[in-house]
C-alpha cells in the first residue's frame, strides 16, 4: 500500500496523498495535495498544500490557501491560515499564524498569535529564516521579522526587525501588597 488511511477519515473533493503518508483518527482532508512520507493525526486540512516529511497534529486545523513546505511539524492546537511556513520549521502547540509567510528553520512558540486583522481589512506578516519566537508572543501584523531575530517570550511585536536583532518588549513585574 502507498499511503494508509484509517476508518474513521473523511476524504472531502479532490485530495492527493504521496507515498507513506498516514493519515489517521478522525481527520478531515478537504481538497488538498499531500506530499510523500506525512503524517497527519486527529486534525483538519482545507484547500492547501502541504509538503514531504510534514507532521501535523494531533487537532490541528489546517485553513484555506496554507503551504506547509518539507519538514515541517505542526503540533497540538495550531490553526494555520492562508500561510506559507517554510521547510524544517517547528509551530508545536497552541498558537495561530494567519495571513504570514514564515522562513525555514525557524521556531514558533506556544501561545504565538499572529493578529492580522484590525477590524476593517487582514494584514500580512513575513518572518524570516533561522528566526526564534519565544513563548506568548504576540506579532500585530503587518510587520517583517529579518532572519535570525530572537523574540522574547511575552513580547508584543508591531515594528520590523532587523537580522540579528533580540527583542524584548515587556511590562516589569510588580508586586503589591494587598
Amino acid at each position: 500500500m502507498e499511503y494508509h488511511i484509517d476508518k474513521n477519515v473523511k476524504i472531502i473533493g479532490d485530495c492527493t496523498f504521496g507515498k507513506g503518508t498516514k493519515i489517521l483518527g478522525c481527520s478531515v482532508i478537504e481538497n488538498t495535495i499531500i506530499g510523500e512520507n506525512v503524517e497527519i493525526k486527529d486534525s483538519y486540512v482545507v484547500e492547501s498544500v502541504i509538503g514531504n516529511n510534514v507532521k501535523i497534529g494531533p487537532f490541528a486545523n489546517i485553513r484555506k490557501g496554507t503551504r506547509i513546505l518539507d519538514g515541517v511539524k505542526i503540533g497540538s492546537f495550531v490553526e494555520v491560515k492562508n500561510s506559507t511556513i517554510g521547510e524544517n520549521t517547528k509551530i508545536p502547540h497552541l498558537s495561530y499564524v494567519g495571513d504570514a509567510d514564515v522562513g525555514a528553520r525557524t521556531n514558533i512558540g506556544c501561545g504565538v498569535i499572529f493578529a492580522n486583522y484590525n477590524g476593517k481589512e487582514k494584514m500580512r506578516s513575513v518572518v524570516g529564516d533561522d528566526v526564534f519566537v519565544g513563548a506568548n508572543v504576540n506579532i500585530v501584523a503587518p510587520v517583517k521579522i529579518a532572519n535570525k531575530t530572537f523574540i522574547c517570550a511575552g513580547t508584543t511585536v508591531t515594528k520590523d526587525t532587523e537580522e540579528g536583532d533580540f527583542v524584548i518588549g515587556r511590562v516589569r513585574q510588580e508586586n503589591k501588597k494587598r
